[in-house]
């Protein structure tokens, strides 16, 4: 072996130690926090809050448009999450997403009893099939002002669950398991929602873009 291929394998090897030891630091931190938190330690909470409070703000705020009912529902998940955080199981998803999860649940509860007014788009006439998934995909990784605007102002129109789906899959970078989880359903049944969802909202698209 040259000398050259033993330094490749050598930090390569280095970079993956790096990569465990960053893993199980990040792993053994979230183990210490939930026992801290499981004693109602205020500390813990507080950490809790700096690590992920802008996330789940962002998962409230985007289903309960109205920002002072937002920071409401945002304190009512707080709550929900450090008195059940002894029903936490890491075997079943990771920290953040069982807070998403109550997150999701939290703000969809107080749409429906608010019942705030949504736009609903009737999507019976949407030809599914000729509609590619990849073109929406194309849509999103656009950066221009003009092109988010219209992706923002294509949003206001899907049902709360809907836009919860969208805004989870391609703003959050969340696996298909991950949202299942979230919203209590299967991998299969989020695919399949969300491939309905995507080529209704790029519909809406073509037809805002139109205007």
């Amino acid at each position: 072996m040259s000398f050259f291929s033993l330094f490749c394998n050598v930090s390569l090897f280095l970079v993956y130690i790096s990569m465990r030891t960053d893993t199980y630091g990040m792993e053994k931190e979230t183990q210490t926090l939930i026992q801290a938190l499981c004693r109602q330690d205020g500390q813990a909470q507080r950490r809790v809050l700096q690590l992920y409070g802008a996330m789940i703000f962002g998962q409230v705020a985007r289903i309960v448009t109205c920002q002072e009912d937002a920071e409401e529902v945002y304190q009512d998940v707080f709550v929900k999450v450090f008195r059940n955080i002894e029903s936490y199981d890491s075997r079943q998803a990771s920290l953040a997403t069982w807070m998403i999860r109550i997150a999701y649940n939290e703000s969809l509860n107080f749409v429906r009893r608010a019942r705030q007014p949504v736009i609903y788009v009737d999507d019976r006439d949407v030809d599914l099939e000729s509609i590619q998934n990849e073109a929406l995909a194309q849509v999103f990784q656009q950066q221009d002002e003009a092109t988010i605007q219209l992706i923002e102002r294509a949003l206001d129109y899907l049902p709360p669950e809907e836009l919860a789906l969208i805004t989870m899959f391609y703003y959050d970078d969340m696996s298909l398991k991950d949202i299942a989880y979230a919203t209590d359903s299967t991998s299969s049944a989020v695919a399949s929602r969300l491939s309905r969802t995507r080529r209704k909202l790029y519909r809406i698209i073509q037809s805002l873009d139109y205007e």
